[in-house]
């Protein structure tokens, strides 16, 4: 049974204040012993929990998120829980009582905690892994980080997110390289097909593949550890993007079998905004350059991609609130809330003839974020709408191939406002927008 007792051991925060050299005293500390008393009241499995609205409800009381409006657009960048918050605003205050000791000599020290928790969550060596802003910085790394020359070709699908693609483009323009995208079924229900895909892809001049975990337009879920070992079996390296995927669905970074891979901890760890995580196997991080110039006795140390200058320490210490928040919702109980939510609106929705999805609802194809689109409705205008009538936020799609609205709850997501979210989008499937 887990216990109060040993969820609000767990998480830690009398050793978390000490160190920061405060009094113990969290204002917030009620809701976390709620959510503890919740998960002793209600043992369950994933599954039956993923309804049990009264646990949630608990939950929602850990963010400071404002209720006039609905934010289904967690996918961009997530509110923190308050605990997080208060962590950060207490590393920061101690900071600036002497940021040349304090900062640089009592808390820098501390993020070698935070690295290996997160090692230790994940299933990798601390030794692999880098602390960055967010994932673009993460996969920027990897990006030019590798040697290329030109007429060298980048192989990916034409899904990718946009700022990667930009990336790859400059290093056309600047050193003659090729970018070649194709593309993929949306939804893509069979794994086989798009490890196909990428395979036949792939050229004697093919040196690097870029591939999502998860997609941001869709939510759809890519076979990651097959395409790596299929590109493995042809001397190219995958640099992964798992912007989406770490901590919103349950696996190991060790399962991936992959040699690098890139996250936004502000996404669904629920960490500080402008941090991320960049994995590198060992004996790959010689082989990558860090984007900003490192000391050549670093070349094998992974520190290296984090010579970026003066920054925060407060933002990074404060992840590991958020990994605490993450281990006591859980992994496996936390996808299965998302997977909940988002069959709450999309099997509501998709039982009319004029709306489309985009996200398969199969098990493991996605997860908490689906892409929805109403017949002849333009995203842009549909998007505009639900925030001027009704302060729903909502990110708009327009792709060469699909289009739709992307929708993405979190934990602290209510049903009653995705009720209010349903219903504005049936006065639109019924009615049309107004013009």
């Amino acid at each position: 049974m887990y216990t109060r007792r040993k969820f609000l051991g767990a998480i830690g925060m009398p050793a978390v204040a000490a160190a920061a050299g405060v009094p113990f005293a969290p204002p917030r500390l009620s809701r976390t012993a709620a959510i503890a008393e919740e998960l002793s009241r209600h043992p369950g499995t994933p599954a039956e929990m993923a309804a049990d609205e009264e646990f949630w409800f608990e939950v929602a009381r850990a963010f400071t998120v404002d209720r006039s409006l609905i934010n289904l657009n967690n996918g961009g960048v997530s509110p923190s829980p308050g605990w997080v918050q208060e962590a950060m605003k207490r590393h920061l205050d101690y900071s600036n009582e002497a940021p040349v000791y304090t900062m640089w000599r009592v808390l820098e020290p501390q993020r070698e905690g935070v690295r290996q928790r997160m090692a230790r969550e994940w299933g990798i060596d601390p030794e692999e892994v880098a602390l960055t802003r967010n994932a673009s910085e993460s996969l920027q790394i990897c990006q030019f980080g590798y040697d290329l020359k030109r007429g060298d070709e980048v192989l990916t699908t034409n899904q990718d997110y946009p700022r990667m693609l930009t990336t790859f483009k400059q290093r056309e323009r600047r050193e003659g390289i090729v970018l070649k995208t194709f593309s993929i079924p949306v939804p893509a229900e069979d794994p086989a097909q798009v490890v196909a895909a990428f395979e036949q892809n792939i050229t004697p001049r093919t040196r690097l593949i870029l591939m999502c975990h998860m997609i941001n337009l869709t939510g759809q879920i890519l076979p990651v550890r097959e395409v790596v070992q299929m590109a493995r079996r042809r001397g190219v390296p995958v640099i992964v993007d798992g912007a989406h995927a770490l901590a919103h669905f349950d696996f190991k970074i060790s399962d991936l079998d992959c040699d690098n891979y890139s996250v936004s901890l502000h996404k669904w760890l629920f960490a500080p905004h402008g941090t991320g995580l960049l994995y590198v196997r060992r004996d790959k991080i010689k082989e990558i350059w860090p984007l900003m110039a490192a000391t050549e006795k670093m070349d094998d140390d992974i520190r290296k991609y984090e010579e970026i200058g003066t920054h925060p320490a407060a933002n990074y210490l404060a992840i590991g609130e958020a990994l605490t928040f993450h281990q006591g919702l859980g992994g496996k109980r936390k996808e299965a809330r998302l997977i909940y939510l988002r069959d709450y609106w999309a099997r509501r929705l998709v039982e009319h003839d004029k709306v489309r999805l985009h996200t398969s609802l199969r098990p493991g194809a996605a997860c908490g974020i689906a892409n929805v689109e109403i017949e002849g409705v333009e995203p842009g205008d549909l998007s505009d709408w639900l925030w001027r009538e009704h302060h729903i936020i909502v990110t708009p799609i327009n792709h060469e191939e699909f289009r739709g609205l992307r929708i993405s709850p979190s934990v602290y997501t209510t049903l009653e406002e995705l009720n209010r979210f349903i219903d504005a989008m049936e006065h639109v499937v019924r009615y049309g927008l107004p013009s």
